[in-house]
């Protein structure tokens, strides 16, 4: 008997010091240090994609940095494709959000700015966009861009118009262009080609880092709205 005792005395304690560890993981699970850090897609072109610049230089990798900065643990996927269009990010952005989103950020327009796309489609594209976001439940920060003179006036004011109606039609956030903080602060535009790559189109490392300092406050808002 005395054999008996110390045996289930030997199981009851490791038992005891299984259910301890157990609960001491259970325990660490449910703190903030061990919660997944959200997911933000950023869905866009070669301007998200990061197009002439190491992977460590581009917008998602210098967001995701600077978000880190700040005391936020976010994952910023590059969903960013050269090239692609508004109709591109329509026919993907089922895709980009199959794996989950928290959040999105969607910069598109600027290549069908540069092939003339009537700015009717662009609307329509970037309107199917916003509808499966929102079909999936995921807040987005909408990132304008601004056209350029050479198409006229009509052009520029049907095209610049796309973002704040649609930021008021599907109620999601809205940022001013892309590019604008490559300007903020400067004499005149000409100093914006200091933070351009030699094709004089996308940004250099230290474009991207202004851009993602003049953005990041607002990307801050929609992560903080995603994880509420």
């Amino acid at each position: 008997m005395p054999r008996l005792r110390r045996q289930y005395g030997a199981v009851r304690r490791f038992c005891n010091r299984k259910a301890a560890a157990l609960a001491a993981v259970l325990l660490l699970a449910a703190s903030p240090g061990w919660a997944e850090p959200l997911r933000l897609v950023a869905l866009g072109d070669s301007l998200t994609q990061g197009y002439g610049l190491p992977p460590e230089d581009g917008f998602t990798a210098q967001l995701e940095r600077w978000l880190a900065a700040q005391g936020r643990e976010v994952q910023v996927v590059n969903a960013g494709v050269s090239g692609d269009t508004t109709a591109g990010g329509r026919s993907r952005v089922g895709w980009a959000l199959a794996d989950g989103a928290d959040a999105m950020l969607v910069t598109l327009g600027g290549n069908d700015l540069l092939r003339g796309v009537d700015p009717s489609v662009s609307r329509d594209n970037l309107d199917a966009i916003l509808t499966e976001a929102a079909a999936q439940e995921v807040p987005v920060l909408l990132i304008a861009m601004e056209a350029p003179g050479n198409y006229g006036p009509d052009y520029r004011a049907a095209f610049d118009a796309i973002y704040p109606e649609l930021a008021e039609t599907h109620g999601v956030a809205l940022a001013e262009s892309f590019l604008a903080p490559l300007v903020e602060g400067t004499a005149d535009g000409a100093a914006m080609r200091d933070f351009l790559q030699e094709d004089g189109l996308h940004p250099n490392a230290e474009g991207v880092a202004r851009i993602v300092e003049g953005l990041g406050p607002r990307v801050l808002e929609l992560i903080d709205t995603a994880a509420e």
